[in-house]
Protein backbone atom coordinates (compact mmCIF):
# COMPACT_ATOMS: atom_id res chain seq x y z
CA UNK A 1 0.00 0.00 0.00
CA UNK A 2 1.00 3.45 -1.19
CA UNK A 3 1.78 5.72 1.70
CA UNK A 4 0.29 9.56 1.63
CA UNK A 5 2.97 10.96 3.25
CA UNK A 6 5.68 12.92 0.77
CA UNK A 7 8.58 10.49 -0.26
CA UNK A 8 10.46 12.44 -2.33
CA UNK A 9 13.98 14.53 -1.48
CA UNK A 10 13.13 16.45 1.63
CA UNK A 11 13.42 20.56 0.79
CA UNK A 12 16.11 21.09 2.95
CA UNK A 13 18.13 19.25 0.45
CA UNK A 14 17.06 20.80 -2.59
CA UNK A 15 19.18 23.11 -4.07
CA UNK A 16 19.39 25.68 -6.84
CA UNK A 17 21.31 23.80 -9.60
CA UNK A 18 20.60 20.29 -8.62
CA UNK A 19 18.59 18.77 -11.90
CA UNK A 20 16.95 15.40 -13.50
CA UNK A 21 17.03 14.40 -17.10
CA UNK A 22 14.63 11.85 -19.14
CA UNK A 23 15.24 10.85 -22.78
CA UNK A 24 12.70 9.61 -25.23
CA UNK A 25 12.26 8.40 -28.71
CA UNK A 26 8.89 9.79 -30.05
CA UNK A 27 7.33 6.82 -32.01
CA UNK A 28 4.24 6.72 -34.14
CA UNK A 29 2.60 4.93 -31.15
CA UNK A 30 3.33 7.63 -28.73
CA UNK A 31 1.40 9.78 -30.93
CA UNK A 32 -1.38 8.03 -31.50
CA UNK A 33 -2.04 6.97 -27.58
CA UNK A 34 -1.76 10.88 -26.49
CA UNK A 35 -4.15 11.37 -29.45
CA UNK A 36 -6.52 9.17 -28.11
CA UNK A 37 -5.73 10.31 -24.31
CA UNK A 38 -6.61 13.93 -24.74
CA UNK A 39 -8.57 13.90 -27.62
CA UNK A 40 -6.23 16.02 -29.77
CA UNK A 41 -6.95 14.79 -33.24
CA UNK A 42 -5.50 17.41 -34.89
CA UNK A 43 -4.13 15.98 -38.78
CA UNK A 44 -0.81 17.81 -38.12
CA UNK A 45 -0.15 15.22 -35.82
CA UNK A 46 -2.19 12.25 -37.42
CA UNK A 47 -2.58 12.53 -41.00
CA UNK A 48 0.62 12.04 -43.60
CA UNK A 49 -0.57 13.98 -46.24
CA UNK A 50 -2.09 16.80 -44.21
CA UNK A 51 1.48 17.14 -42.68
CA UNK A 52 3.21 17.13 -46.44
CA UNK A 53 1.22 20.10 -46.87
CA UNK A 54 1.90 21.89 -43.71
CA UNK A 55 5.35 24.29 -42.90
CA UNK A 56 6.80 21.35 -41.44
CA UNK A 57 6.40 18.60 -44.56
CA UNK A 58 5.85 15.70 -41.81
CA UNK A 59 3.59 15.00 -38.64
CA UNK A 60 5.09 16.25 -35.61
CA UNK A 61 4.30 15.28 -31.85
CA UNK A 62 1.91 16.88 -29.54
CA UNK A 63 3.74 19.46 -27.68
CA UNK A 64 1.79 18.90 -24.56
CA UNK A 65 2.60 14.91 -24.83
CA UNK A 66 6.30 16.24 -24.42
CA UNK A 67 5.79 19.05 -21.50
CA UNK A 68 3.90 15.91 -19.75
CA UNK A 69 7.65 14.77 -19.68
CA UNK A 70 8.20 17.21 -17.20
CA UNK A 71 5.21 16.03 -14.77
CA UNK A 72 7.05 12.74 -14.96
CA UNK A 73 10.34 13.33 -13.55
CA UNK A 74 8.98 16.06 -10.97
CA UNK A 75 6.43 12.82 -10.12
CA UNK A 76 9.68 10.40 -9.84
CA UNK A 77 12.98 11.96 -9.25
CA UNK A 78 13.04 15.53 -8.65
CA UNK A 79 11.38 16.39 -5.90
CA UNK A 80 9.91 13.33 -6.20
CA UNK A 81 6.78 11.29 -4.90
CA UNK A 82 4.41 13.23 -3.50
CA UNK A 83 5.27 16.31 -4.58
CA UNK A 84 2.07 18.50 -6.44
CA UNK A 85 2.51 20.77 -9.89
CA UNK A 86 1.50 23.93 -9.16
CA UNK A 87 1.90 25.80 -12.39
CA UNK A 88 4.33 25.91 -15.40
CA UNK A 89 5.01 28.21 -18.70
CA UNK A 90 5.50 26.67 -21.65
CA UNK A 91 7.02 28.13 -25.07
CA UNK A 92 7.00 26.01 -27.77
CA UNK A 93 10.05 26.64 -30.22
CA UNK A 94 10.46 23.91 -32.39
CA UNK A 95 8.14 21.07 -33.89
CA UNK A 96 9.44 17.53 -32.71
CA UNK A 97 9.07 15.02 -35.02
CA UNK A 98 8.53 10.72 -34.91
CA UNK A 99 11.74 9.38 -34.47
CA UNK A 100 13.38 12.75 -32.58
CA UNK A 101 14.82 11.77 -29.13
CA UNK A 102 13.97 14.30 -26.71
CA UNK A 103 16.35 15.57 -23.56
CA UNK A 104 14.19 16.15 -21.36
CA UNK A 105 15.50 18.36 -18.20
CA UNK A 106 13.82 19.52 -15.31
CA UNK A 107 16.74 22.65 -12.88
CA UNK A 108 16.16 24.07 -9.40
CA UNK A 109 16.08 27.96 -10.29
CA UNK A 110 15.57 28.62 -6.99
CA UNK A 111 13.73 27.30 -3.33
CA UNK A 112 11.39 28.84 -1.02
CA UNK A 113 11.62 27.15 2.20
CA UNK A 114 8.78 29.10 3.78
CA UNK A 115 6.43 28.05 1.16
CA UNK A 116 8.08 25.03 0.66
CA UNK A 117 7.82 26.32 -3.10
CA UNK A 118 10.65 24.40 -5.17
CA UNK A 119 10.87 26.74 -8.88
CA UNK A 120 12.35 24.93 -11.76
CA UNK A 121 13.97 25.86 -15.38
CA UNK A 122 12.24 23.22 -17.50
CA UNK A 123 13.79 22.18 -21.33
CA UNK A 124 12.84 19.64 -23.94
CA UNK A 125 15.83 19.43 -26.15
CA UNK A 126 16.63 17.51 -29.74
CA UNK A 127 20.11 17.19 -31.01
CA UNK A 128 21.07 19.77 -28.25
CA UNK A 129 18.37 22.46 -29.32
CA UNK A 130 15.91 23.38 -27.25
CA UNK A 131 12.38 22.57 -28.75
CA UNK A 132 10.56 23.89 -25.70
CA UNK A 133 11.25 25.83 -22.18
CA UNK A 134 9.74 27.52 -19.56
CA UNK A 135 9.31 27.75 -15.97
CA UNK A 136 7.57 25.49 -13.16
CA UNK A 137 6.66 25.65 -9.71
CA UNK A 138 5.79 22.67 -7.26
CA UNK A 139 4.65 22.37 -3.85
CA UNK A 140 6.87 20.09 -1.21
CA UNK A 141 3.94 18.76 1.41
CA UNK A 142 5.21 18.30 4.94
CA UNK A 143 5.30 14.65 6.03
CA UNK A 144 3.05 13.39 8.04
CA UNK A 145 4.30 12.67 11.84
Amino acid sequence: MLSDNFSGIPIEDIHIGMYALYTQTITDADIKIFSGVSGDKNPIHMCDEYAQRSRYKKRIAHGMMLASYFSSLFGTKLPGHGSIYVSQSLNFKRPIYIDDTVTVKVEVADVNLIKRRVYFKTTCSVKSKVVIDGVAEIYIPLVKG
